[in-house]
């Protein structure tokens, strides 16, 4: 088989697997892999958890795509079950985070217009990441992903992560025009970097007082990533928008933009719309994942088998000088390396059957399953040590 076909978009190991189940992966030659990146934390629930399989199959059988010129019930259940969960009013489903994101992004402009701000900026982080399309590309931060996109569309105001100051700063320069801050309580893609205790709530605290919008990009964080349904429920916050992605479908495509408040109440009929969003397969298998994650108590389980992991990796690799910061929430988890190490993720799935990710060249990053058991822990805990040992 070729991938000569293929747009040369990624750079894939020379692996493929045939079939998952739980925390395991199996490749084409009948290898079994301990899944510690869940698909760049999308299977949550694990792969081919039976209740998932069955949604799936019945709900195909019965009825795929209406569109939204029709009411779709599931559609509607789980828009429902959102908002009870999260503290918001409504719902956007569309396909994909980066389209949730672009949602909340149009939601920012028509703030801005309702006020009569003819030029709404709004602030975000560097080295932040909300995909891939021409506008949350513009809301985003590194060259790699940047690089040959110069024109970008959108007004936005880069300030460092988890600076408060650098928010005040903003707030002078640009104060009249600012609509909204837009942040990720956790900032996956550039290393697990982790914002100082108390800055959720201070940025809340902030944009009531200038009525600016706290968006919440939560496509990674959220749906029990780190121990609680969302990341900002740490903090005790609630957002005025939040997005999510990833873990709600378990790998079936669906995005989603929840708003409470004056934001709920933007969008007015063709304002923005989606063909293939919140159909009732995504949405029956978005309902079944929160359904699986209270049943089985998987947001305890993040919590405790996160704190597990962490504390087990931190006397792993105590002694081990190519490693500088071992940080995460749930099970989330960093480990910042002092200089990149070719071919570590090769290493650690043909050596030692484990899937890890590298991301930002030098940051192991660590996403399993919510379902993961202490067991899985310490095999974790030994492939990473050897790998990074052996590189």
């Amino acid at each position: 088989m070729t991938a000569a076909c293929l747009m040369s978009t990624y750079q894939p190991l020379a692996l493929s697997f045939s079939k998952g189940l739980g925390t395991r992966l199996w490749d084409q030659a009948g290898r079994e892999y301990l899944d510690a990146v869940a698909g760049v934390a999308v299977t949550n629930v694990g792969h081919s958890h039976p209740r998932i399989v069955s949604a799936i199959s019945e709900q195909a059988g019965l009825l795929l795509h209406t569109s939204n010129l029709y009411s779709i019930d599931w559609q509607q259940k789980l828009a429902q079950k959102l908002v009870q969960l999260s503290g918001m009013d409504r719902a956007f489903f569309n396909n994909s985070g980066a389209e949730a994101n672009e949602t909340a992004l149009k939601l920012a402009r028509l703030y801005g217009w309702h006020k009569g701000i003819e030029q709404p900026l709004v602030v975000v982080m560097e080295n932040a990441f909300h995909g891939r399309t021409l506008g949350t590309l513009s809301a985003s931060d590194g060259p790699a992903v940047r690089l040959g996109f110069n024109e970008l569309p959108g007004d936005f105001i880069k300030v460092p992560f988890g600076d408060l100051a650098a928010l005040e700063t903003a707030l002078k320069a640009h104060g009249p025009r600012i609509v909204a801050v837009l942040m990720e309580p956790i900032q996956g893609e550039s290393g697990v970097q982790m914002a100082p205790p108390g800055y959720l709530k201070a940025v809340r605290e902030l944009c009531n007082r200038r009525a600016w919008l706290m968006m919440l990009d939560e496509i990674q964080t959220g749906i029990g990533r780190t121990g609680q349904w969302f990341a900002f429920q740490h903090e005790g916050v609630v957002p005025d928008i939040m997005t999510l992605a990833k873990g709600l479908g378990n790998g079936v495509p669906i995005g989603a933009c929840l708003a409470r408040g004056k934001a709920a109440d933007l969008f007015t009929p063709g304002s923005h719309g989606s063909t293939f969003g919140g159909n009732p397969l995504a949405c029956r298998v978005g309902c079944t994942v929160l359904e699986i994650i209270e049943e089985q108590g998987l947001l305890e389980n993040a919590r405790l088998q996160g704190e597990r992991l962490l504390a087990r990796l931190r006397v792993e690799l105590a002694d081990n000088p190519s490693v500088l910061a071992i940080r995460g929430q749930g099970l989330m988890i960093g480990i910042e390396l002092a200089h990149p190490i070719r071919d570590l993720t090769l290493i650690a799935a043909r050596d030692h059957g484990l899937l890890i990710n590298v991301t930002r060249g030098k940051t192991i990053r660590l996403l399993p399953p919510l379902t993961i058991d202490e067991r899985e822990v310490e095999m974790v805990v030994r492939g990473v040590g050897r790998a990074v040992k052996a590189a």
